[in-house]
């Protein structure tokens, strides 16, 4: 590598350099020389910021590295960090310039051991993500009430004495079919596939529990194989997956139609508590009776009020024979007063038309006067000298010849 430092024949102050700058440039040969990583050590020294972010040291027999996992990695991890948990990290090397602390920063953490088993876990994870096999929407709801549940185990296994003895507790009654099948070893994942197949065939059971106790990781990696995720995904029953503790998770957890923290958890979840039917059978009891004794008060209350409008029929002719007699006085109180406003009406016409009748005029000492032709005279320029003319006066009329006009 090329030497940035002044070397005793140079010049003192040739190539001087910040103490800042001394530190970028280590650090960004450190992240160049030493891309993604996986470190595994002991864990030591854990502490968690308000901020969210983990410092802890990592450690072995000969050394020990300080660590940095922010929060945007550490709210994805799965387990808990703890102290003195033997673990292999993810990390990329680097540089603290602030403190020039060499440090690693820390992208996700895993059990030391797990790497190639881990790593094949995250592939078919990622391979069955990626065919929508773990969708949301293709999960099943489990039945409210089932008859008959289905356990598929090993008949060795203290899981099924778990399941067995927490549904004949919690409700005696139900059912219970055992589909026997090895949960490990070589060829297990094939068995518990063809299996499920085959109780989903037999369509005996109303949902089906996959089961199997606590663990290590190899132990429990039948259930981390496609081939029961995909059986798992056919079934035409839905499935419930309580493998392992509440911390172990497997491929068949995440295509299960619901997941359960143990096989005891399981049980719980599809077998409804006999006393807790009971209880809801009470009260839906007092609900119906409630609702029954508000039915027949409504009906009591509506009953009366027909009672009321209820009439004899005597009463029922008597109180029509009072309207009709009602009636006929107001026809005949409406009648005398129309024939009351007609009278008055006809004398006001009458004495407008006395007063436009000529007779009355003429009594009042006027006079028409008419040309031999019979024409009403109103204008003397309209007779001749020596015509013959005839007043009508009230009484009578009078005939005289123009002499001068």
């Amino acid at each position: 590598m090329q030497n940035d430092f002044p070397t005793p024949t140079q010049s003192p102050n040739a190539n001087v350099v910040t103490v800042s700058e001394l530190l970028r440039s280590v650090r960004d040969s450190l992240e160049r020389r030493f891309p993604l990583l996986w470190v595994k050590g002991e864990i030591s020294n854990l502490s968690r910021a308000p901020s969210g972010h983990c410092y802890f040291t990592l450690k072995d027999g000969q050394a020990q590295v300080d660590c940095v996992m922010f929060r945007s990695r550490a709210s994805l991890l799965e387990r808990e960090l703890e102290n003195g948990a033997r673990v292999e990290a993810r990390a990329r090397v680097t540089l603290y310039e602030p403190r020039g602390r060499f440090q690693l920063s820390v992208e996700a953490v895993r059990q030391a051991g797990m790497g190639p088993l881990y790593e094949r876990f995250l592939r078919v994870k990622e391979k069955l993500e990626r065919e929508g096999v773990f969708a949301r929407d293709l999960k099943r709801e489990l039945p409210e009430h089932p008859r008959t549940i289905g356990v598929i185990t090993s008949l060795a296994a203290a899981a099924l004495r778990d399941v067995l003895t927490t549904l004949a507790r919690r409700n005696p009654s139900l059912a219970v079919v055992v589909y026997p099948v090895p949960v490990q070893g070589q060829g297990a994942a094939r068995r518990i596939a063809t299996m499920l197949a085959r109780a989903s065939e037999r369509a005996e059971c109303d949902v089906l529990l996959l089961v199997r106790g606590g663990g290590s990781i190899e132990d429990l990696w039948s259930f981390n194989e496609e081939a029961v995720a995909r059986a798992i995904r056919g079934s035409r029953i839905p499935v419930v997956v309580g493998v392992g503790h509440e911390t172990d998770f497997t491929i068949a957890d995440f295509a299960a139609d619901a997941r359960a923290p143990t096989p005891t958890a399981a049980a719980e979840l599809v077998g409804a508590s006999r006393a807790e039917l009971l209880e809801r059978l009470a009260a839906c009891a007092q609900c119906l009776a409630r609702e029954m004794r508000r039915r027949l008060e409504y009906a009591a209350q509506g009953l009366d009020g027909l009672a009321r409008r209820l009439v004899h029929p005597a009463a029922r002719l008597a109180a029509h024979r009072d309207m009709v007699l009602q009636l006929n006085a107001r026809l005949a109180f409406a009648l005398a007063h129309c024939v009351h406003r007609a009278e008055a009406r006809l004398e006001r016409l009458r004495a407008a038309l006395a007063g436009l009748d000529p007779a009355a005029v003429l009594a009042r000492g006027y006079s028409i006067t008419h040309d031999e032709g019979g024409a009403v005279l109103r204008d003397a320029a309209n007779v001749k000298e020596g015509e013959r003319l005839r007043t009508r006066l009230a009484k009578g009329e009078v005939l005289s010849e123009v002499k001068k006009k």
